[in-house]
């Protein structure tokens, strides 16, 4: 059975899709059968791995609301061994379509039964809120792994996060655990970004990732193109980066441990 990781964070623009994308395609290129659920309707994940609408039969949408099963949703990608489970605006309705539904909070956690015997390990984008969707990924999931940009205001999202995770463990799902804090967008050369840096570590003292997300334009580019950074310039110093983290969650799980790419 697979492991599934929420990839979670309330505050919009600390690298959530950016993280899920790189850290799946990542490891997927270190040989594992990897699913990533983009569970947000924003899409980003989906265009980001250069799936098109009209590629799509259904999404995570039709999965959740309508039952569909999700081998008939999810495509493959241009990365070995990723394959997607696509989004669309049409998400946005899940939330109150699923109010009355019983059960409602075990949705994605039934749709990810169907296929966890498939992979090694299902990543799932979430949405930059605490609603619905992501209480269903917080359930459906084995742990959670938390981007957080390297500035004080990144804090407070990850405190309301913590409570939340707390919430879920208490009532729905208790083996869910932190796999760790992911700390990106770091400026070296950026007074600010270094204070703020050992400000999340004192404050964050486990559970942080020893890899560091760094600024890289080649990140940046990279979605645009529908590809992850590792695919599109696998030497940039952000495909390294991913690597490493790729490789260091991997030995966390007791998974095969590669030595850092330098």
């Amino acid at each position: 059975m697979g492991k599934v990781i929420a990839i979670a964070n309330q505050k919009g623009g600390v690298g959530k899709t950016t993280t899920a994308i790189n850290l799946a395609a990542a490891i997927a290129i270190l040989d594992k059968r990897v699913l990533l659920i983009d569970a947000d309707p924003q899409a980003n994940a989906t265009s980001g791995l250069g799936v098109k609408s009209a590629e799509i039969s259904a999404t995570i949408y039709d999965c959740l609301v309508d039952g569909t099963d999700p081998v008939d949703a999810i495509v493959k990608t241009n990365t070995p061994n990723l394959d997607l489970l696509p989004s669309s605006i049409d998400l946005v309705g899940a939330e109150i379509e699923l109010v009355s539904v019983s059960s409602r909070e075990y949705r994605m956690k039934d749709v990810v039964a169907k296929i966890q015997d498939k992979y090694d390990y299902i990543f799932i984008d979430c949405l930059p809120s605490l609603g619905l969707i992501t209480l269903n990924a917080l359930v459906a999931a084995d742990s959670v792994i938390v981007p957080v940009q390297c500035e004080f205001f990144s804090l407070e999202g990850f405190g309301k996060l913590k409570d939340t995770i707390n919430l879920v463990q208490q009532l729905l799902n208790p083996k869910l655990e932190v796999e760790g804090v992911v700390l990106s967008m770091y400026d070296q050369r950026l007074r600010m970004a270094n204070m703020v840096l050992e400000e999340i570590r004192y404050i964050i003292s486990d559970r942080i990732f020893e890899t560091i997300i760094h600024r890289n334009s080649k990140i940046g580019e990279a979605p645009s193109l529908g590809q992850p950074v590792i695919i599109y310039d696998a030497t940039s110093k952000g495909a390294i980066n991913f690597l490493n983290l790729a490789n260091e969650f991997m030995a966390l799980n007791q998974s095969d441990i590669l030595k850092p790419v330098r």
